[in-house]
C-alpha cells in the first residue's frame, strides 16, 4: 500500500492580499518540501473539483451563492477582516473539498492506505452560513458527511491539532451521531472556541484547551490521557485530521511550542489507532501553519510518517 499525495496548481490561484498569512507561499513551501527524493513513493494525484452537491452536505445552498457571487472580477474582495476572495479562489476552494473527497474515496476502495490533501484555502473555520479564519467551505466536515452518506459508514473521527479550534467543524457536525470531532488548541486565542464543556449533540465532541507558552510534552500527555482513548473506544472505520502546524513553537500566529517530531509523533499515535481499528485508514488535510521553513518541516515530518505507516 501506498500513501497519495492531492493537490493542484488551481489552488495557487487563490491569491490574499500582500502581507496575508495564509498566502500562496505557503503551499509553495509544503510542495517544495515535498519534492525531495524520500517523497518519490508518494501516488500524486490532481486533486478534482468537487460538484455542488457536494458541498451541499454541509452548507445550504445560499452560503454557495453568496461565495459565488462574492467572488471579485480583479484584486480581491474582504469577506472579513481575515477572509478574502480573489480570481480563482471559488475554483481553488472547489479543489480543496473534492480533493477531500476523491481522498476518502481512494483511501475506502483500499487503493492507497492513507492520503495528504495539500490544497488551500483551508476549511475548518467555515460554519454552516459564515466563511472566516481564511475558509469558505468546511472541507473535513464535508469529507466525513461524504464517508457517511456515499460509503454508509456509521463511525468517522475527525482528529484536529490545528492550534485554533476548528469551531466551523464543530458547528457543521455539532448533531451528527455518527461523528466524533476532537480538537486540541490554544486557549485563549481566536475564535474563543472550543471549551470542554462543548460537547455536541450526542456527546461527540471533545475539546482540549492547551495553555499558551505549553510544548509538546503537554500536547503528548494529553493526548494519551485524553483523546487516544475516546478514540480507541470509538473505533473509527475511518480517521480524517485537521492537519493545522500553526502549533509549532516558530509560527508567529500564536504560542504553543511543538517541535517538527511532535507533529511526527502525534502522526504515528493517529495512524496506529487507524491500524487498530481500521485497515489504517486515514485522510490528513492542510489546515493552518504560517511560518514557512516550520510549516514545510513539519508537513514533510507528518506526510514521512503516514507513509511509514502505509508499508507496515
Amino acid at each position: 500500500m501506498t500513501t497519495a499525495l492531492f493537490s493542484h496548481p488551481d489552488c495557487l490561484q487563490h491569491v490574499t492580499p500582500e502581507g496575508h498569512p495564509e498566502q500562496v507561499a505557503r503551499l509553495e513551501a509544503i510542495h517544495g518540501a515535498l519534492g525531495a527524493t524520500v517523497f518519490d513513493r508518494l501516488d500524486r494525484r490532481l486533486a478534482p473539483l468537487c460538484e455542488d452537491a457536494d458541498i451541499k452536505l454541509c452548507h445550504p445552498q445560499e452560503h454557495l451563492d453568496f461565495i459565488r457571487s462574492s467572488e471579485p472580477k480583479s484584486s480581491h474582495r474582504a469577506l472579513d477582516a481575515d477572509t478574502h476572495l480573489s480570481v480563482g479562489s471559488l475554483k481553488a476552494a472547489r479543489r480543496a473539498v473534492g480533493g477531500n473527497i476523491a481522498a476518502v474515496d481512494a483511501v475506502m476502495s483500499g487503493e492507497v492506505q492513507n492520503a495528504f490533501v495539500a490544497c488551500r484555502p483551508p476549511g475548518h473555520h467555515a460554519e454552516q452560513m459564515t466563511p472566516m479564519g481564511f475558509c469558505l467551505f468546511g472541507n473535513v466536515a464535508i469529507a466525513a458527511k461524504h464517508a457517511m452518506e456515499r460509503h454508509g459508514l456509521k463511525r468517522v473521527a475527525i482528529l484536529d491539532f490545528d492550534v485554533h479550534h476548528g469551531n466551523g467543524t464543530q458547528a457543521l457536525l455539532f448533531n451528527e451521531p455518527r461523528a466524533l470531532f476532537v480538537s486540541s488548541h490554544q486557549n485563549p486565542l481566536w475564535p474563543g472556541t472550543g471549551l470542554p464543556d462543548e460537547t455536541g449533540g450526542h456527546n461527540n465532541v471533545h475539546n482540549l484547551p492547551l495553555p499558551p507558552h505549553s510544548d509538546g510534552r503537554l500536547m503528548r500527555a494529553t493526548y494519551e490521557a485524553q483523546v487516544f482513548p475516546v478514540v480507541d473506544r470509538y473505533k473509527p472505520e475511518l480517521i480524517l485530521i485537521s492537519a493545522g502546524f500553526d502549533a509549532h513553537m516558530a509560527d508567529p500566529l500564536a504560542q504553543l511550542n511543538w517541535s517538527t517530531e511532535d507533529f511526527a509523533w502525534l502522526t504515528r499515535n493517529i495512524c496506529a489507532l487507524a491500524k487498530k481499528h481500521c485497515n489504517g485508514r486515514v485522510v490528513s488535510t492542510l489546515e493552518g501553519g504560517y511560518d514557512l521553513t516550520a510549516l514545510a518541516a513539519a508537513t514533510a515530518a507528518h506526510v514521512s510518517v503516514l507513509m511509514e505507516m502505509s508499508h507496515e
